[in-house]
């Protein structure tokens, strides 16, 4: 009977999948997989495949209307919607309709009013090489490869936002797509309390297809990496700690312990190499990056240095991080401080030797505008620690997984006096909640935004407010 009655139900499931899919392909364009159909596995996986994400459906929409079309399907459903352009941020969506976004992929940059307008499936690199040609530059992070609409929307730590900010702030407009269905565009004036939550409130609120940020000077940069091996590390760490110190808003500086794989395709002397990195960024003059960078060139055994006056464009080319997904477990912490003892049980509890099982252990130095409250900001606030540590380990087997989180965890224990408790919304870990990320007051205000706006519940983010 139990039998019978599973088979029936599984019968029903199947049926219901198939009439969404019906739906779907009736209301909007694009391609629509469902689950049971070819092709549906592989499409509903995101970047970071350490996350299953088991969605009933994943739609690719093919543009705005296509969006509109989806969500207005989703709630006569009673359905959620996840959107995601590529899965970089990805969460364990289960029992929701999965948004592609990637294919609204346009940029318009307005040179004289140094703006752009950018769309949801935009990643950082469309964005900052149609910007470049003018000597302009947005607020990106770390790789290109990532939508910058997602990146804004949980406030985005860029390269240069100790200059200028979260990249929300420098969100002007959002064209967004409400719970109903309903298409509007979002400014300050227009509606102040959703404009004020898409500013690094994340993707709780209404879904964004576009956005138009403000651009801003980068004709002139300079950039790049050294690397040495990681018997430099405490030498290495003391000079970053002097130069970050004393940096003038205009330079970034990135610190790195990282594991090299031991794998057939790297060079010798870098397969299986342990090794300490310094990655920069200056908005000026080569000459004056380089002497602000001058204590790292007293370290002696710098295997590489690809410092140089560099292209806006080129930007991602500093970190050259993966571009093929891959399975990963991240962990974050803010430094409230990164004195002697701080770096000294830095170094120990990440390991003398190698960090493995972890790939990397990475400090970077915030402050500048990121510790000065933006009279007109947005739910990212701002930050008062001045350093961010990121912890992050590969899967290269399931096995992994554990001894990721236990050197994970071992390094945060050992760095709680060091540590706030609080964490940038987009470098929390898919297990995290958006309580780690905001103030109590903010939280509370983001919350009833949430229930005003999208009272049935319809969008679904990686981190939301309510959860």
């Amino acid at each position: 009977m139990n039998d019978a009655n599973s088979a029936l139900q599984a019968v029903n499931v199947l049926n219901d999948v198939n009439g969404l899919g019906q739906d779907l392909r009736k209301a909007a364009r694009g391609r629509v997989l469902v689950r049971g159909d070819d092709g549906f596995d592989t499409v509903r996986l995101p970047w970071d495949a350490s996350v299953d994400q088991r969605v009933l459906a994943v739609v690719e929409a093919a543009d705005a209307t296509a969006v509109a079309a989806v969500v207005a399907v989703a709630r006569l459903a009673g359905l959620g919607v996840a959107t995601q352009p590529y899965g970089h941020a990805p969460a364990a969506f289960e029992g929701a309709i999965l948004l592609r976004t990637g294919k609204l992929r346009g940029v318009e940059v307005d040179p004289q009013r140094r703006t752009a307008r950018v769309e949801a499936g935009a990643t950082w690199g469309d964005v900052l090489s149609a910007a470049g040609k003018h000597g302009l530059t947005g607020l990106a992070g770390s790789t290109g490869i990532v939508s910058a609409t997602g990146f804004t929307l949980g406030g985005g730590l860029s390269w240069f936002s100790r200059k200028y900010g979260f990249a929300a702030d420098s969100a002007r407009a959002f064209e967004v797509v409400d719970s109903y269905g309903d298409r509007s565009r979002v400014t300050a004036e227009s509606d102040p309390e959703l404009f004020w939550a898409l500013r690094g409130g994340g993707g709780d609120f209404a879904l964004v297809t576009a956005m138009e940020i403000d651009l801003h000077p980068a004709a002139q940069l300079y950039g790049g990496r050294i690397l040495w091996p990681a018997a430099r590390a405490p030498e290495v760490l003391a000079a970053y700690r002097s130069v970050t110190a004393n940096a003038p808003d205009e330079l970034s500086v990135w610190f790195q312990l990282l594991q090299f794989p031991p794998l057939p395709e790297l060079p010798e002397p870098l397969r299986g190499l342990p090794a300490v990195i310094v990655d920069a960024t200056f908005l000026g003059e080569a000459s004056e990056g380089r002497a602000l960078l001058r204590e790292f060139d007293a370290i002696p055994g710098a295997i590489i240095d690809t410092r140089d006056r560099t292209e806006v464009a080129n930007l991602s080319d500093i970190c050259a991080e993966p571009t093929d997904p891959m399975p990963t477990l991240f962990r974050g912490e803010l430094l409230t401080d990164l004195d002697d003892a701080a770096a000294e049980a830095l170094l120990t509890s990440s390991g003398r030797d190698t960090i493995a099982p972890l790939t990397y252990v990475q400090l970077r130095h915030l402050g500048g505008a990121l510790a000065r409250p933006a009279g007109s900001g947005g739910a990212c606030g701002h930050i008062e620690e001045p350093y961010l540590l990121g912890m992050l380990g590969v899967l290269v087997t399931p096995e992994a997984a554990d001894p990721i989180r236990d050197r994970q965890k071992s390094i945060s224990r050992t760095l709680t006096p060091y540590t706030s408790g609080r964490k940038p919304f987009t470098f929390l870990a898919p297990e995290e909640s958006a309580a780690s990320a905001f103030p109590s007051d903010v939280l509370t205000r983001l919350r009833g935004i949430k229930h005003r706006r999208d009272p049935a519940g319809v969008f679904r983010s990686n981190h939301p407010v309510l959860g």
